[in-house]
């Protein structure tokens, strides 16, 4: 369940420190803290990813269809491409904002935590939070890791797709769709990289949720 959807009348804060601050407080009055939204935000990006990748795998099918041409409109065969490739490009920028909030509320939650380590009396409750903290951030660590290298291959797919696209919009016939069959192999080699690159980061994911909920 995605508690972040519980409280509507809170308005996410972009910006400072102290507006962050100000954001998670928010959330704490109604009991909600920096776990619970990490949690679901690293939800949020698990489903970005998963739908950037149905989005990139559609791209490569259309290309597949634009290489097979056997007649037809030109133009909407460029307009067809062209519009997997702006979804596309929607999809790579939602996958980085989700990591980029995901990775902001770790660091508050992080922060947190190593804060609040001092205020222990009880040294051994201190000592085993002390390791539940690392084991956290080693488990974090790989996440974060798996879910950018995901997101360093989108770059190369999208350059591609626009590079192909610009060629099909100035050069629009049957010779132009000729000399891009081509550049097929190369960039469905690069778009199946992705797509497993995604795997891992969704599988890490999971882990991730399991190991701080304690599942």
């Amino acid at each position: 369940m995605k508690k972040l959807l519980i409280v509507p009348f809170i308005l996410m804060i972009a910006g400072c420190q102290t507006a962050q601050k100000a954001y998670y407080s928010a959330w704490e009055t109604v009991g909600v803290e920096k776990r619970d939204i990490l949690v679901d935000r690293v939800e949020d990006a698990k489903d970005s990813q998963e739908e950037a990748q149905q989005q990139f795998s559609s791209a490569l099918d259309e290309f597949s269809q634009l290489i097979n041409f056997n007649g037809g409109e030109f133009q909407e065969v460029y307009e067809q491409l062209k519009d997997q490739y702006e979804a596309s490009e929607e999809s790579a920028e939602a996958v980085t904002s989700r990591i980029d909030k995901v990775e902001s509320v770790a660091e508050a939650l992080f922060d947190e935590w190593q804060e609040e380590l001092e205020t222990y009396t009880n040294q051994t409750l201190k000592r085993d939070s002390q390791m539940k903290l690392k084991e956290t951030q080693r488990n974090y660590k790989s996440l974060v890791s798996a879910m950018r290298k995901a997101e360093s291959k989108m770059a190369p797919v999208l350059s591609a797709l626009k590079d192909n696209v610009l060629y099909l919009k100035h050069n629009l016939n049957a010779s132009a769709i000729g000399a891009l069959q081509g550049e097929f192999s190369g960039i469905k080699k690069e778009i199946n990289q992705l797509v497993s690159e995604m795997n891992t980061a969704i599988s890490e994911s999971n882990k991730f949720i399991s190991s701080i909920q304690g599942e």
